[in-house]
């Protein structure tokens, strides 16, 4: 509505003029190039999506595929030891294969790449819209309604991941696609806080006067939250968004990892971590790579997701350089006072100094 800006700008009110809209958009990107690391990150997760997507191309221009096993590149009477230096690094495979399967590394490495982005992403999407959906439908609802949505979103707060996720993917059928199960697991799991978030953030927005009229005009509720209160929760919900995508990338791995998630011969970083922990002695590039890869792209996301968050909200930028320079100064005039006491002791002693000589 047309008060939208005049509210945005109440005392206590948030600041909706940095929801990326079409008038904030350029602001943003603004306020996002401005950030050398934050930049650097969004240049690293574009090479790394980039990579996801070009997988089957990329494995397709070296001659291999991340299924198929090579037994006469494996040394059997070693136990399975690549044949080759540096793990049977060569023209047709370019980072060496596995030990005991001799599958290539570098096309499983790009798959695992999709399996891990895709599943983080679409568990991402399903927390996003469960917890946005939970969340407002608290805050609108009755006194009822809203104490009903907020105890059940404590308890799926205070559920444990890990070991929830643990027991509903151990107990499935192995037919089923097992990327999507554990995406859907993740998502069905962990929406509580970002539920939590959007309460509280729609019972601040709905107190303001562009929705207070806009509910006089008659306008429903589920209107006034579409055309009113989704675009103030924008902020939040992206900023909360880029933090929740390298957290589930490292569950998804962890799961993997611990044998009940992404399941052979589906690639998947975690799961090459998996089969990789008694390889690192005679084939170390088995454990490295898949280990390096989830650690720079859990790294660049985190960096890029505190990025967006300054960027959707510089007044946080300027509170902590505020706090700091505070802080300085405290410190500054701490450091001070011994060098006045200092200067004053020094000035007594030679005023009596000269008094005792004159007399």
């Amino acid at each position: 509505m047309s008060d939208t800006l005049l509210a945005s700008r109440a005392p206590g009110a948030t600041d909706l003029s940095v929801v990326p809209g079409a008038s904030g958009a350029r602001q943003f990107w603004r306020r996002l190039r401005a950030q050398r690391a934050a930049v650097v990150a969004a240049a690293v997760v574009a090479l790394l999506v980039l990579v996801a997507l070009a997988a089957p191309l990329l494995t397709a221009i070296e001659g291999q595929d991340p299924t198929t096993y090579h037994p006469d590149l494996i040394d059997s009477a070693r136990g399975g030891v690549p044949v080759g230096s540096f793990g049977g690094m060569s023209g047709d495979h370019w980072l060496g294969v596995e030990p005991q399967t001799g599958r290539d590394l570098f096309a499983r490495l790009v798959h695992g790449a999709r399996v891990s982005l895709g599943v983080a992403l679409a568990a991402t999407v399903v927390q996003i819209a469960i917890g946005v959906l939970v969340g407002v439908a608290a805050a609108l609802g009755t006194r009822w309604v809203d104490q009903l949505l907020s105890r059940f979103t404590d308890i799926i707060v205070a559920l444990p991941l890990m070991i929830m996720s643990l027991a509903l993917l151990a107990i499935v059928p192995s037919g089923f696609p097992r990327p999507v199960l554990v995406a859907g697991v993740i998502g069905l799991i962990a929406w509580g806080n970002i539920a939590k978030i959007v309460r509280a953030q729609t019972l601040t927005l709905k107190g303001l006067d562009h929705v207070a009229a806009a509910r006089l005009s008659g306008w429903g509720t589920w209107r006034i939250a579409r055309r009113e209160l989704l675009p103030g929760l924008a902020a939040p919900v992206i900023t909360y968004a880029a933090i929740l995508i390298p957290s589930n990338i490292s569950v998804e791995a962890a799961l993997s990892f611990l044998g009940v998630g992404v399941q052979p011969p589906t690639p998947s970083w975690g799961q090459m971590l998996t089969a990789a922990d008694v390889w690192y002695q005679a084939a170390p590039q088995y454990l490295l790579l898949p280990a390096g890869a989830l650690f720079v792209t859990v790294l660049a996301l985190t960096v890029l997701g505190d990025g967006v968050r300054t960027a959707l909200d510089p007044r946080a930028a300027s509170r902590l350089r505020v706090g700091t320079g505070r802080r300085r100064e405290a410190e500054a005039a701490k450091a001070a006072k011994p060098a006045k006491a200092n200067r004053a002791d020094t000035a007594d002693t030679a005023d009596a100094a000269g008094r005792g000589g004159g007399s």
